[in-house]
Formats: C-alpha cells, sequence, structure tokens
C-alpha cells in the first residue's frame, strides 16, 4: 500500500449497484488518479476501470428459495472474491446493497483489517434485523440514501449518513418525443380515424434479474392487452439482463392481440416519455418517483419466500407505514419514504393482468388520481434530497467518494505512523 496507488476493493450484485458503483469510481479516481479498482460488478463498473473478479450477472439472484438453488454456484464464486482480497488486500472495500453476499465479505475484510464503508443499505429496518450486529461489526460506516434509515442506524450505534438518493439529483433526460419515437420506432399518432391524437406510450418494468422478469412480464403482458391497442409499451432492458433472452421471452409470451412492446436500454428515458407505467417493486419505483411518472408498484416471488417475508416484516418507529384494509403493509419504497400509500401496491395473487389493468387506467387519464398522485410523487423526491450546506448541496456520490478518500488517508497516515 501506498498512498499514491490506492487499492479499492468493490461489491454491487445488481444493476442499480452497478451504476452506482460506475459513478462512485469516476469520482473517487478523480480525486485520487492512481487509484486501482477489482471486485464484483456488471458491465457499467467494468467499463469505468474495474477489473472484475466476478461478474454481477453471474451472482445476481433473488429471494429465498431461489439464493437456496443457486447455492452451489454463489459459494463458488463467493471463495474465488475472497481468495482476491487475500491475494492483494485493498486499503479500502466499498460494498453497495447486495447483503447475501455483501454482509459475508464484510466479515472477510474485517479479518483482514481493511475498512468497510457500506453504500445503499439493505434493508434491515424492514426484516433480518438481527443482521444489524453485523453492521455494528464489520462496518465502518454505513452511507444510505433514505432519509429515515440514518436515524435508524444512529439510534442502534452505527456511524451512518444519509447522504440523498442519487436518482433524485440527476436531472431529468433531454430527448424529445420525436427523437425518442424515431430511435426507437415508435408511434407519435394514433392510427386511423382518430390519426389526430397522441399515441400514448406505457412503460413496463418486471426486474433487473432474470427470475424477476420472469415471474413479473407474463402478468405485464396480460395487463397490456387488457390495456389495448391505443398504447404502445416500452420494455426497458436492465444491464444485468441479456436483450436477446428478453425479447425471446416477449415473443412467446405474446400473441396477435398483444400491442406493440419495444426493448428499450434506458428506464429513465422510457419513464419520462411515458403517460404511465407499471413497476416492479424495487429501485425502478424510485425512478419513476423522481420522474414524477405515475405507476402502479407490482411483484411477485415464490409462494415459500412471500409467506416468510410477510410473516417476519416489520418497521420500526422510524417507519410510519400504514397497512391496507386487508392489513398488510406497504412495501414500495416510494410509500415508506412518503409515510402513506401515494401509489397502488398489487402483489403476489393481486398482481394480475385485470387488477393491473383497472389500477393503472385512471393514472392515465388527466383527472384528480393522476394529479394527485403526481404531487405526492414530487414530496417523496423532496425527501430524497439531503439539506443544502453552506456550499451548495454534494451529490450523493460525491458524499461517498469523499468518505473513500478520508478511509483512505486514515489508513495511510495509520501506516505511516
Amino acid at each position: 500500500m501506498t498512498a499514491s496507488n490506492p487499492r479499492i476493493f468493490l461489491s454491487a450484485g445488481e444493476a442499480s449497484g452497478d451504476q452506482y458503483g460506475a459513478e462512485l469510481i469516476a469520482e473517487v479516481r478523480r480525486r485520487l488518479p492512481e487509484a486501482t479498482f477489482f471486485g464484483l460488478g456488471g458491465t457499467r463498473m467494468a467499463e469505468a476501470g474495474l477489473e472484475r473478479v466476478v461478474k454481477a450477472e453471474d451472482v445476481a439472484v433473488m429471494g429465498i428459495t431461489e439464493v437456496i438453488l443457486h447455492m452451489p454456484q454463489i459459494y463458488r464464486e463467493f471463495r474465488r472474491l475472497v481468495g482476491a482480497l487475500k491475494a492483494g488486500r485493498p486499503d479500502v472495500a466499498v460494498l453497495i446493497d447486495f447483503p447475501d453476499v455483501n454482509f459475508r465479505l464484510a466479515r472477510e475484510l474485517k479479518k483482514l483489517g481493511v475498512p468497510v464503508l457500506y453504500f445503499v443499505s439493505p434493508q434491515l429496518w424492514a426484516w433480518k434485523r438481527r443482521r444489524l450486529r453485523w453492521v455494528q461489526e464489520r462496518v465502518d460506516r454505513m452511507m444510505v440514501i433514505f432519509p429515515f434509515e440514518e436515524s435508524f442506524y444512529r439510534a442502534r450505534g452505527v456511524d451512518a449518513e444519509f447522504v440523498g438518493h442519487p436518482l433524485a439529483e440527476l436531472a431529468l433526460p433531454a430527448s424529445l418525443r420525436d427523437e425518442y419515437a424515431r430511435r426507437h420506432g415508435l408511434r407519435l399518432l394514433i392510427e386511423g380515424p382518430a390519426s389526430n391524437r397522441k399515441k400514448e406510450w406505457i412503460a413496463l418494468l418486471p426486474g433487473s434479474r432474470w427470475k424477476e422478469v420472469r415471474l413479473n412480464l407474463p402478468t405485464m403482458i396480460e395487463a397490456a392487452e387488457l390495456l389495448g391497442s391505443g398504447y404502445e409499451f416500452l420494455l426497458p432492458i436492465a444491464s444485468t439482463l441479456d436483450r436477446k433472452e428478453v425479447q425471446e421471452l416477449v415473443d412467446e409470451l405474446s400473441d396477435g392481440s398483444t400491442p406493440q412492446i419495444t426493448l428499450v436500454g434506458d428506464a429513465r428515458e422510457a419513464l419520462f416519455h411515458a403517460r404511465g407505467s407499471v413497476v416492479a417493486s424495487g429501485t425502478a419505483t424510485v425512478q419513476a418517483a423522481v420522474i414524477g411518472n405515475p405507476f402502479v408498484v407490482v411483484y411477485r416471488v415464490s409462494n415459500m419466500t412471500y409467506r416468510v417475508a410477510k410473516r417476519l416484516v416489520r418497521y420500526p418507529a422510524e417507519i410510519p407505514a400504514q397497512e391496507d384494509a386487508a392489513g398488510n403493509l406497504p412495501v414500495g419504497m416510494v410509500n415508506l419514504i412518503a409515510g402513506r400509500r401515494v401509489v397502488p401496491e398489487l402483489l403476489q395473487d393481486r398482481f394480475t393482468g385485470k387488477n393491473v389493468a383497472e389500477t393503472l387506467a385512471p393514472l392515465l387519464a388527466d383527472g384528480p388520481e393522476r394529479s394527485e398522485m403526481i404531487a405526492g410523487l414530487a414530496q417523496v423526491r423532496a425527501k430524497l434530497l439531503p439539506a443544502l450546506e453552506g456550499d451548495g448541496r454534494r451529490t450523493a456520490i460525491q458524499r461517498v467518494a469523499e468518505a473513500v478518500e478520508e478511509l483512505f488517508v486514515g489508513v495511510s497516515s495509520a501506516v505511516a505512523g
């Protein structure tokens, strides 16, 4: 280890973490030009300069039963990461979400005496709260992206800081509607007698993992068929997915009654141009919220995962979650941030094509339902931004990079002393 050549380990196993990791690499390199990066990440992190010991797409699974089924492969890749850590001990480690792997990596890193910064807290405040002890023992700094998380962790003895949500800081996409339509072969107007009417688009976001797509997309396509040919549908492809496989699934699920479904590359751009959207619970719901796109939250997992999660999920006092008429707690992050039901949730058995179409339809028309949701989403976005400081507002990525630099300087000083 030298002060001029920091070696930084990063681990991110999901599409959102891949994006944040790529941005963090760029920002850390701006501060520490000689820094090198290795670890677990997706294609964006690789393009930014990460030496990938393990590819994120090789370990991205979901749910309890899914993790169990893939455990042998996950364990092999985990051992590769541990071997790389021992062979070339990093100066600092940054773990981004992905708790099933990252908490175990944090244990190995602490054994090696490597300071650990955790960015994007796993949802320990919802369930698996026993893992809080792992944070207390293995994590030096927790950088959180939801406002209630800072008070949750600090009350439990963890050095935590709310840095704001990176998605809330992004400017709206700059592309114009007609240019976007030309690029993706979309129609701008409804054909036929009503050809002077604008053709509306609806975004379908089934998730960033293949298992999520397999579970969520069929019902989304059923809803598309019920909503009818007056709409076209945009299907963004996450960096962790294979575009060809997704297109093959769409072709398999579609028939003569299915409206046009167009695969696109940028979820934010699709949400910006869409009239409304159907979004699988996860980071994409925050994307929709900060853009102000009215949407319905949906999700489906294995029955075992759902039963276990429903029994275990309990929110602390820091989250004023409202139960629905059936006594179900909300799972959509937008509703947790708001402290009330801003967007409707259709989960598991309630996630049907009919329910999605009927719930989304009022949000597509100009009226009180649409206006009320747009106003609620604007309030959520405001909560995701950190308070202004004397010199302005630093971005979340800048704050995390600053923390990485501080940890590295602290380690260097200790070694020099």
